[in-house]
């Protein structure tokens, strides 16, 4: 006799939604997904979807009807239609109690301070005036909605604080000031836990920055002290634990140059400095995080290779120069260990369209190999080497 699975709903439709889908067809479990509009990323491959806005309610309980559990594969859903979900008999993995601290950066200060989780010195700010007294330099972002570098300013003077006001004005967001840390790196450390505690913790990662957009990410973080290391990690499981996240948490950190170990951003959903799990680990991100909100046995977030390296294919400034599927031949023939992963998106400037893992036992071969294959998909070999 043949038993169904429980479908998962899962909201938005990018590319973690779509890099889902093939752990949940190794797993036989079903999928539905509300996207934002036809032909997007996670579109193209998972085939039970429906367009629409997860800001409205009619439409979130529409697709979610008869399903399981739903998860995310963004954190702007309103908080109060995930309560109503709630309400209607749904298992929402992150619930509404976790997801407004990913979904709030203000309120994920003061609770990460109560908790006492290390942070930047911060202060949410009304005024340029409040951000003269709060300190110059510093960052500015707006509390809720910003991402990938937008709704993020680094000021050094009144001139500078105006706009994020402006854009606060518009949009009624609340802004929150925080020190420019001086620091030595940036740091990601990626948890999974499950509706009944149990928790795996992946190794913690480098990352690398451009214009605000995850470039690079090393595993595990090189010449990283086994104390940080743990201390990092010790973090991302307690934050998972106290807030009762289910699913993948992503704690970004930086590295202080006086040897500390301060939480930057909480993301709720797999993270993009977890996508070298696709190849390296012995579960990936993707699978543990399907795995949690089904409150399915966790897999084991163990390294399969000493070092794994992702490089983002990022769209240049010249969309005709992108090769993308076209840069199979020649990336595959030169690296036949090379793992590619392609997200069915249009070319634009500074637009993550898929991104590429390599692994093995010497670091810098694996980083010239990454950054040799990500510039050649974005036809842009010139800037293989930074």
């Amino acid at each position: 006799m043949r038993v169904s699975a429980p479908t998962l709903a899962v909201i938005g439709g990018g590319q973690l939604a779509r890099m889902m889908a093939q752990p949940a067809i190794a797993l036989g479990l079903p999928l539905r997904l509300l996207a934002e509009a036809e032909g997007v990323s996670a579109a193209q491959v998972i085939p039970d979807h429906v367009v629409g806005d997860y800001r409205d309610l009619d439409t979130l309980l529409e697709v979610t009807e008869s399903c399981a559990a739903v998860t995310f594969d963004h954190e702007h859903v309103p908080t109060e239609h995930l309560h109503a979900l709630e309400r209607a008999g749904l298992a929402v993995r992150p619930g509404p109690e976790a997801l407004v601290y990913a979904q709030d950066k203000g309120l994920m200060r003061e609770r990460l301070a109560e908790l006492g989780v290390p942070c930047p010195r911060n202060a949410i700010v009304t005024s340029v005036e409040e951000v003269e007294a709060f300190g110059f330099p510093c960052v500015l972002k707006t509390t809720r909605g910003g991402y990938d570098g937008k709704g993020v300013w680094v000021v050094r003077s009144a001139a500078d604080a105006v706009e994020p006001f402006e854009v606060a004005g518009r949009t009624g967001v609340r802004i929150l000031a925080e020190e420019l840390v001086d620091f030595r790196r940036e740091l990601s450390a990626i948890v999974a836990r499950s509706p009944s505690g149990q928790a795996a913790a992946y190794p913690v990662v480098q990352t690398t920055q451009r214009d605000g957009i995850c470039h690079e990410v090393i595993a595990p973080a090189p010449d990283l002290a086994d104390e940080l290391a743990g201390q990092a990690q010790s973090i991302a499981l307690k934050v998972a634990g106290e807030l009762g996240v289910t699913g993948i948490l992503a704690v970004e950190l930086f590295e202080t140059t006086d040897g500390r170990i301060l939480v930057n951003e909480l993301a709720m959903r797999p993270h993009n400095t977890g996508h070298w799990s696709q190849d390296g680990a012995e579960t990936s991100q993707f699978e543990n995080h399907l795995r949690a909100v089904m409150d399915l046995p966790l897999g084991s977030p163990a390294p399969r290779q000493r070092w794994t390296v992702m490089v983002n294919i990022l769209g240049g400034s010249d969309p005709d120069a992108g090769r993308l599927y076209d840069g199979f031949p020649h990336a595959l023939a030169r690296d036949p260990h090379l793992r590619v992963h392609l997200y069915g998106k249009d070319l634009r400037p500074g637009r993550k369209v898929g991104h590429v893992n390599t692994y093995g036992e010497d670091l810098d071969d694996c980083l010239e190999r990454a950054r040799h294959a990500a510039a050649w998909f974005a036809g842009d070999l010139g800037n293989e080497s930074e």
